[in-house]
């Protein structure tokens, strides 16, 4: 089997790590063999979140950069395969369908219990391990440290959610991942951009939100998950290979880099607070 050796650490030393578990494009050739289609597989990562957030070296920020496809497995789902939406339409941690439920793999191609457990070890506990090791070398010279992951998903995908989904959407597990002041000064930024915004709708913060925010230990956890229209110019309602992924434009997403570099610098003056 691969290995992720492509995984992209960069470090800093400010106290404000950024995850992108769901940017990686890759997929193993063993694997892209038995799938349905290779465009179909790669059409939920998060579009262009790393050129969005390039500006986060400038804050000497550290940076876990998924390399493989969520379709490989998703690093931000339970490892032990339980359901962070219990009740509500999701992927799993091998996904076997699209978000729209598109199936993923050839009829009987989908991986077992083995290849999950495999790719368990191959491609998902190096990532957390690095994510984890992170975590511990800024924990040990600051007080506080904020953990934040970056997301992003079509504005409108009816069987996840009804509607138009809000432009920012910050999750953190209810309240359970990160100081409620914390919370507060992230949720003035963004209602002073003036788009539309929620705090713990229908994305509360996925796995790596949940497991790694402890705020009463100095660890606050955020997840940030984009709707596209907010930095690429997304047309609503279904896409297909012709229209998606839409290319970046680094002027059409000025103005949420703009509103993005205002939220991390309040994360960095609440963590050096």
């Amino acid at each position: 089997m691969s290995t992720p050796t492509d995984l992209v650490v960069r470090r800093g030393a400010a106290p404000l790590i950024l995850s992108m578990p769901h940017v990686g494009t890759a997929i193993p050739e063993e694997i892209e063999a038995r799938l349905v289609s290779p465009w179909l597989a790669r059409k939920d990562a998060d579009w262009w979140i790393d050129q969005l957030y390039d500006f986060a070296d400038e804050l000497d920020a550290t940076i876990v950069r998924a390399h493989w496809s969520r379709t490989v497995i998703d690093l931000n789902r339970d490892p032990s395969g339980a359901s962070l939406y219990p009740g509500q339409a999701t992927t799993g941690l091998c996904p076997i369908e699209t978000f729209d439920g598109e199936p993923l793999y050839r009829s009987g191609q989908e991986p077992d219990a083995e290849e999950i457990k495999a790719r368990t070890a191959a491609y998902y506990q190096p990532y957390h391990r690095a994510l984890s090791e992170e975590i511990s070398r800024l924990h040990n010279s600051n007080a506080r440290i904020v953990l934040y992951d970056c997301h992003s998903i079509r504005s409108a995908i009816p069987r996840l959610f009804a509607g138009k989904l809000p432009v920012f959407n910050l999750g953190t597990n209810n309240g359970a991942s990160a100081d409620p002041e914390l919370v507060k000064q992230v949720a003035n930024v963004l209602t002073s951009s003036g788009r539309s915004h929620v705090v713990n709708g229908r994305f509360k913060g996925g796995y790596i939100t949940r497991h790694y925010g402890q705020p009463e230990n100095g660890v606050q956890a955020l997840q940030m998950e984009l709707a596209c229209r907010g930095y690429i110019p997304e047309s609503l309602g279904p896409v297909s290979e012709a229209n998606w992924p839409v290319a970046y434009d680094t002027v059409f997403a000025a103005p949420t880099r703009a509103t993005l570099l205002s939220v991390l610098t309040a994360c960095l003056v609440f963590a050096n607070g």
